[in-house]
């Protein structure tokens, strides 16, 4: 059976990493759908989907997770065929894992299984804190697996969005 989990993941950060994990206990593979995948260079959306997905792939090679796909999802701004929209980018699952109250109404509606992601310390593991934490400068390495934090480095993500931040 295969699972689908929709975020933005900017960055992957060990929450992320975390509901992965758990998931792959009850299923047999994971779909992670990049959502916004065509936003890029903005505060709320820095990393391109092209990087995300290399975080996303470096992550699961250090962690040995082999059973999974990454799928873009653009957004499409027309809720009503929103879920059609991911339903011909996705393989097939039998069931979605997402925290957001709009996206979990929409795929109810269309008749899917829809389940709560676990939360794993909040407080830490948002991708909005960790930007922020870059942005001013303040740790956040420990926040996102190293792999993640290895390629944020290399491609100078930081300066990126301290940058976009200041602009």
């Amino acid at each position: 059976m295969k699972a689908l989990f929709i975020g933005r993941f900017q960055p992957f950060h060990k929450g992320h990493l975390f509901v992965v994990q758990y998931i792959l206990k009850q299923y047999d593979e994971v779909i992670l759908g990049i959502g916004s995948s065509q936003y890029s260079g903005t505060e709320q959306n820095p990393f391109s989907a092209e990087e995300r997905t290399m975080m996303i792939t470096k992550t699961f090679q250090q962690e040995g997770i082999s059973s999974f796909d990454i799928v873009n999802i653009p957004d499409l701004h027309n809720p009503p065929q929103w879920v059609d929209h991911v339903c011909q980018l996705v393989p097939s699952f039998d069931v979605v894992f997402t925290n957001n109250e709009f996206t979990c109404q929409l795929f109810t509606e269309k008749g899917f299984t829809v389940k709560e992601t676990p939360v794993h310390e909040p407080e830490h593991y948002c991708g909005q804190t960790i930007r922020h934490a870059i942005a001013s400068g303040k740790s956040w390495n420990y926040l996102v697996p190293q792999a993640v934090a290895e390629y944020i480095q290399k491609i100078h993500g930081e300066e990126r969005i301290q940058k976009i931040v200041q602009s």
